[in-house]
């Protein structure tokens, strides 16, 4: 048996396990890192990239058939299925190729192709028969799409995942989206933009992980003004008949039955974890089954263990695996001398339109906290830029700390959510009071002008100023 020996030992290929090699091999060239599965991380294959790129075509074609509400007649649009994926595809390949293109710049002695658990503590063996004995070893295996216990009696080859819509050949005539989360929201929505017949499954009445109710039944009421959603919803059974699915489930106004070509199984991506050996590696793990760790340090417990990205369970985003990786790296690298990391303001954004965003503390995690706060909100449906570009739906909250007046974050949903949830993002982490924010520079006219409004709102609020004037977005900075 070949036996390897290191300073680090990195378990996944993906965003989360690059930043970790990168970092650890800042404090030593015995760094190793192994992969069993493709190249190219989840976003760029089969996650963020794609996904934008089949939203991006799905805003064509809306925009197209919406722009009569300007004056403009479009006469018959029509959706290529098979060109727009050949796009959603090439362009994704791209992307996919700058990560290869990182990765074969790593020395190739480095990496290793092979599934890895632990045999002991420090001691990974591999699928290939070999085994490695590392001083430090990061867990970075991500994420694996869900299937829900709903759909467990199908053949698991014909239920779709975010893994495998984006090698259809066409669009299909219908889907069955089961999911009201990001997945499900972001491509059931694309798919209905691009002409096909969608129905959005949920269990719940939750949408988009919006956890403020007031945001939230806001999002459920302009959402459904759009697509088919079925929230609250109890799947009675599915079958496979072939060329169709016959679904039967029963929501608050009876019993309902339909066939679609296609399930899209979107609940969410849990984490990596079987096959590991985590009872072998020396370290506890939760209810979940997921090691402890600190957030801080992507530490497990004590042992010289760390664990990052997706695989976590903590916030399965792009810039969070990046973060978690390079705070992993160079923990893994430079141990024992363990040092914290100080972490980003949350920041999550959901692409369907109107957009959902998040920043900072949850309304709900407040409330759970104790922390006396205030809400400013403003209404976007006669907000002056949003009635301009006919995007004026939604609604924005933001918290603000009484006594302190500081800024504790929002959630949201309405046009261009993504920068306004940046540079509210940046006021938090920036520890600006609501004040500072009001003071910031706002140009007219522009969607932004919304958010001086919720700004004032919340300032009132903490009795800290006037009550904003209903329906002006055009008074001075010092008004």
């Amino acid at each position: 048996m070949t036996v390897r020996q290191c300073d680090v030992a990195i378990i996944g290929a993906g965003t989360s396990g690059m930043g970790a090699y990168r970092a650890a091999r800042a404090h030593s060239d015995s760094v190793l890192l192994i992969e069993d599965g493709p190249y190219g991380t989840t976003c760029a294959r089969v996650g963020c990239m794609p996904s934008k790129l089949l939203i991006a075509a799905a805003g064509a074609a809306h925009g197209a058939r919406e722009a009569g509400g300007f004056g403009i007649d479009v006469d018959g649009v029509t959706v290529d299925g098979p060109a727009v994926l050949r796009r959603v595809r090439s362009e994704r390949d791209r992307f996919v190729g700058f990560v290869l293109d990182a990765i074969e710049g790593f020395p190739e002695a480095d990496r290793i192709r092979a599934r890895a658990r632990f045999e002991a503590p420090g001691v990974l063996a591999l699928s290939d028969g070999s085994r490695i004995e590392a001083g430090r070893v990061v867990i970075a295996t991500g994420s694996t799409p869900q299937r829900p216990g709903a759909l467990g009696a199908l053949d698991a080859a014909r239920v779709d995942t975010n893994d495998t819509i984006f090698e259809w050949p066409d669009l299909p005539e219908s889907v069955a989206v089961f999911g009201t989360g990001v997945i499900g929201l972001e491509l059931g929505q694309a798919l209905h933009r691009l002409g096909v017949r969608t129905r959005i499954f949920g269990r719940s009445r939750r949408i988009a992980g919006i956890s403020d109710p007031e945001v939230a039944d806001c999002a459920r009421g302009v959402l459904e003004r759009e697509l088919d959603l079925a929230l609250g919803s109890e799947l009675l059974a599915i079958t496979d008949e072939g060329d169709r699915f016959r679904v039967r489930w029963r929501a608050d106004d009876g019993e309902h039955e339909d066939t679609f070509a296609r399930v899209l199984a979107a609940t969410g991506r849990p984490p990596n974890l079987d096959g590991l050996g985590l009872e072998a590696a020396g370290i506890a793990v939760d209810g979940r089954g997921i090691p402890l760790h600190d957030a801080h340090t992507g530490q497990c417990g004590d042992q010289p263990v760390f664990i990052a990205g997706d695989v976590n369970g903590d916030k399965a985003l792009l810039h969070e695996a990046a973060d978690e990786g390079r705070i992993a790296g160079d923990n893994a690298g430079r141990w024992p001398d363990v040092r914290p990391h100080a972490r980003r303001t949350p920041l999550a954004v959901v692409f369907c339109e109107p957009q959902v965003a998040s920043l900072g503390m949850s309304f709900v995690g407040m409330c759970e906290s104790g922390i006396r706060f205030a809400v400013g909100q403003v209404d976007f449906t006669g907000q002056g830029r949003s009635r301009v570009i006919r995007e004026n739906a939604g609604v924005l909250r933001v918290y603000g700390e009484h006594d302190s007046g500081r800024l504790l974050g929002a959630e949201m949903i309405g046009p261009r959510a993504e920068h306004l949830g940046h540079l509210l993002a940046w006021a938090v982490q920036s520890r600006m009071t609501v004040q500072e924010a009001i003071a910031m520079p706002f140009y007219h006219p522009v969607i932004e002008e919304g958010l001086r409004t919720a700004l004032r709102d919340l300032a009132h609020a903490l009795a800290q100023g006037p009550a904003p004037v209903a329906g002006c977005s055009v008074y001075g900075p010092g008004d």
